[in-house]
């Protein structure tokens, strides 16, 4: 590992710690030139498959372009970032052990809704509004009502539900 200070080759490892649920490994150096420390982390690279778009093009899949529109979609939810973070790992592992090259964009799409109802249907609406494109106000009331009918019966606060 080169010095980020000095571009000196040699260097050695003060201390190691595992973090992230133990897929990345903290290591703190010292470079042997300049005695300065700094920090690195090493994980291990994982193929993620390439998404198919609509349109046909192909991009590598980025978890950091899901996390924003998640982040998005939970924007004043009563979800912390830790559960976003979690869901994202999810459906990236799920895309991985699904061990194909290239993947729809429809299947990741349909991963994270399936996910995210189950989460926050606030969350879910919103972001199936952006994934799903509605065309018109029927077609999202038509997403609405196939949300309420497989969601569970709640109490209403206040008042008996017959």
């Amino acid at each position: 590992m080169r010095c980020p200070f000095c571009q000196a080759a040699d260097t050695r490892v003060l201390d190691s710690r595992d973090s992230a649920e133990g897929t990345i490994i903290r290591r703190r150096r010292e470079c042997e030139t300049c005695k300065r420390r700094f920090t690195t982390y090493e994980r291990v690279e994982e193929l993620n498959p390439l998404v198919v778009k609509k349109d046909g093009r192909r991009e590598q899949f980025d978890r950091d372009k899901l996390l924003a529109g998640l982040k998005k979609a939970c924007e004043k939810r009563p979800v912390s970032v830790e559960q976003v973070e979690a869901l994202v790992t999810e459906i990236e592992r799920t895309l991985q052990e699904l061990g194909e090259k290239e993947i729809p964009s429809s299947t990741v799409g349909e991963l994270v809704m399936e996910r995210l109802s189950a989460l926050d249907e606030v969350a879910y609406v919103r972001f199936a509004s952006v994934y799903r494109s509605f065309r018109d106000i029927a077609e999202f009331m038509d997403e609405l009502k196939e949300l309420i009918e497989t969601q569970p019966k709640k109490p209403v606060k206040g008042r008996a539900r017959p």
